[in-house]
């Protein structure tokens, strides 16, 4: 494997990309790090010192901590995930017929597509900032200190334009990772958010047990929880089930083609880590709502404060929705981008069939059945893991970072970009990282 690592500097057009890629997170990261002016930086150090173990520091795990120093990117990539969501839905509702046409012209209605989605990720971005600038201006703090200095009138402009400017330069350093990098730049610039937390997590660990308030025994535990939901989700990512396909022998000119045994491999969790980010988007919206007019109120019913209750990182009703809506992405997803009666169609132009199953509507029928039951296992794996964790690191007092939600996204992403990697090494006669097999990535392709 160390070997296969060094390949990589052997293929200039791979080591070019995998510089590229590094130097748009290290911008990121740069941007991350930039306060927006007028802040007073204690008051937001108290107020997450306060509440980070909730909706605030969710959030702030999506942006990269950009949230938490109140940064030029304190939106994130969320505007563009929900626009995308957006889109995602009206597509698969086939409620404009306009995008289901522009669906089916091939690159150019792709590239149509992606534009449309910029503009609504812009309208988003700016409705998202005008909110977030006015919750942060009104904001109590613990310590009673102030977030904005001079909330005034010029500000809340500056602020606003700043935000949306943010996210926007965040889109396209994504793009510019997917055309010219290595991996989904979208989920890479997630990916990295996340990860830049985890010295930070080991360093809380290691200082807990420094200062007695956590044993050795309960840390090691902690390790050992953390290694093996680690592996179950590789485990379960790299899952495939097989289908075998036989082609039919036939003759073309002098020559016998076919009469070769394949197999379609269905992923156990076909989605990846886009069903886990798209159900956190959703939630974070009632909340954020509810953040905004926290004196929300119809007929005597405070329904801000209710659904603060109810919408609290970490409740039951919050767990049920997110495992709901995990599980509703999985198949939503799958019902998008997996069309069984187009496969089944290529198999029986090319001569192949399922063996015992008729060529056609059958097969089609067959896939649809089996694509059905091998989804609803990795949606209740993946939906397990991304609330259950979340509980036992809050038995075990244990840094936020090891919530279920961030080992899916880092697994996911580490294993696509991996694969990749891979990919290119193979393509040009070199090893992959693994004598035998190849690693099996799933890839989070935000359309």
């Amino acid at each position: 494997m160390h070997n296969s690592f060094a390949d990589i500097f052997k293929v200039p057009e791979l080591k070019r990309r995998i510089l590229f890629t590094l130097l748009i997170i290290i911008a990121y990261r740069i941007g991350a790090s930039i306060p927006i002016p007028g802040i007073n930086a204690e008051a937001v150090k108290s107020l997450f010192a306060a509440q980070g173990g909730g909706l605030l520091g969710f959030l702030d795990m999506f942006s990269g901590g950009a949230l938490n120093r109140m940064s030029v990117f304190s939106m994130g990539i969320m505007p563009y995930i929900n626009a995308s969501i957006i889109m995602s839905l009206m597509q698969g509702a086939h409620v404009i017929p306009y995008l289901d046409k522009l669906a089916k012209e091939g690159e150019q209605g792709r590239k149509k597509l992606t534009q449309i989605t910029r503009y609504a990720t812009l309208i988003l971005g700016a409705i998202q900032s005008f909110g977030l600038t006015m919750a942060i201006s009104r904001m109590p703090t613990p310590s009673g200190m102030p977030i904005v200095v001079d909330p005034s009138l010029a500000w809340i402009v500056m602020t606003v334009t700043t935000l949306v400017t943010g996210t926007v330069l965040i889109m396209w350093l994504g793009e510019q990772v997917t055309e010219r990098g290595i991996g989904n730049g979208i989920s890479l610039i997630i990916f990295a958010g996340i990860v830049e937390r985890l010295p930070h997590a080991v360093l809380s660990v290691v200082k807990l047990v420094r200062m007695e308030e956590l044993s050795v025994l309960y840390a090691l535990g902690l390790l050992i929880l953390i290694l093996g939901v680690l592996v179950t989700v590789v485990w379960v990512a790299t899952g495939q089930r097989k289908i075998p396909i036989h082609y039919a022998k036939r003759m073309v000119g002098r020559k016998m083609y076919g009469g070769q045994t394949s197999f379609l491999p269905l992923k156990v969790d076909q989605s990846g880590v886009i069903a886990v980010i798209f159900s956190v988007s959703i939630l974070s919206a009632p909340l954020t709502i509810a953040q905004f007019v926290p004196d929300w109120t119809v007929f005597g019913f405070p329904v801000a404060k209710k659904i603060t209750e109810w919408f609290n990182h970490g409740s039951i009703w919050y767990s049920m929705i997110y495992a709901s809506l995990v599980i509703f992405f999985c198949y939503f997803y799958n019902s998008i981008s997996f069309n069984p009666k187009d496969l089944a169609e290529n198999m029986k132009k090319s001569g192949g069939f399922v063996p015992g199953i008729r060529p056609g509507d059958p097969t089609a029928q067959y896939i649809q059945r089996v694509l059905e039951r091998v989804t609803l296992g990795g949606a209740l794996f993946v939906a397990c893991i991304a609330v259950l964790p979340d509980y036992l690191r809050t038995m075990m007092s244990a840094p936020f970072f090891f919530g279920g939600t961030s080992l899916l996204i880092v697994v996911g992403v580490s294993l696509d970009t991996i694969g990749q990697i891979e990919s290119h090494l193979i393509m040009r006669h070199y090893e992959g990282f693994m004598k035998e097999g190849r690693i099996k990535g799933r890839w989070f392709n935000v359309k």
